[in-house]
């Protein structure tokens, strides 16, 4: 909130508070009119994120309501080398529409998509069935994606034998934490990798909810937030280590190496 003294020389509008302050010492008596700041509030912006605590780890906890917000997920500047960091990308964009944007999805040394990557409609990197090492690669994987008609997270088998058409916007990630209700078959419940792990499900009436742990974490810690916090069926890890958030109502910024970027933006 601002608060805005206006100059002398302006003239005040109606039912503006007028003090009358007698400056004595004077044979006239005058009187000086000293005007009291006015205090304006500013519309503020609700943040869609909040703090949540689950098993003794907190996270931050940002709903994505198709009826508030739409999706989209963004790279690199068109032409461009990939942004890279949410702060870069965040030094190029206007935040007025913005209700927060998190990393989204494997990439390479070079930034790019790793395995399945839709933007704008137009599919920049084919989907990875292949074999290989790293979190990518812990079977079953999954893709997050989605357009005007709703949003989803499926295994990346699921994926291949039943999407036709071609998304908005989908990136795909691994592993998967929740398939069909259960927790991945790899997971330990509390395993020893521990890691800031950010990730994201899509609830029964089709809001997507995306985590990003405070702290580090392991895959079957946040894997249960989704199952048994968040009642959400199917979830999918975005990023380890890497996991950052901007979320400009708060003004959080995290720093942080990105390849995919998924931006959820307020709808008016």
């Amino acid at each position: 909130m601002a608060s805005l003294a206006l100059a002398a020389c302006e003239q005040q509008p109606a039912g503006e508070a007028v003090v009358r302050t007698d400056l004595g010492g004077g044979a006239s008596g005058e009187t000086a009119e000293v005007v009291e700041p006015e205090t304006r509030e500013e519309p503020q912006v609700a943040s869609a994120c909040t703090a949540l605590t689950f098993e003794e780890t907190a996270f931050t906890h940002c709903i994505a309501d198709p009826r508030a917000h739409t999706i989209r997920t963004a790279l690199a500047p068109q032409g461009g080398q990939p942004y890279g960091s949410l702060a870069a990308f965040a030094e190029q964009v206007e935040a007025g529409r913005i209700a927060f944007v998190v990393n989204g999805g494997a990439f390479g040394d070079d930034r790019r998509a790793i395995g399945y990557y839709v933007e704008d409609g137009e599919r920049l990197s084919e989907l990875d069935r292949g074999d290989g090492e790293g979190n990518f690669y812990m079977k079953p994987n999954g893709v997050f994606f989605g357009g005007p008609g709703g949003w989803r997270v499926l295994s990346t088998e699921a994926f291949f034998s039943t999407v036709r058409d071609r998304p908005q916007f989908g990136t795909q990630s691994g592993p998967m934490l929740v398939v069909g209700g259960e927790m991945h078959p790899e997971f330990q419940d509390d395993g020893a990798s521990r890691a800031v792990r950010n990730a994201v499900g899509v609830d029964s009436q089709g809001r997507a909810h995306f985590v990003i742990a405070d702290d580090e974490v392991s895959f079957g810690k946040i894997a249960r937030l989704y199952r048994d916090e968040l009642g959400i069926s199917d979830a999918l890890l975005l990023a380890s280590t890497t996991s950052a958030l901007w979320d400009p109502a708060t003004g959080r910024l995290d720093n942080g190496r990105a390849g995919p970027i998924i931006v959820v933006e307020n709808s008016e």
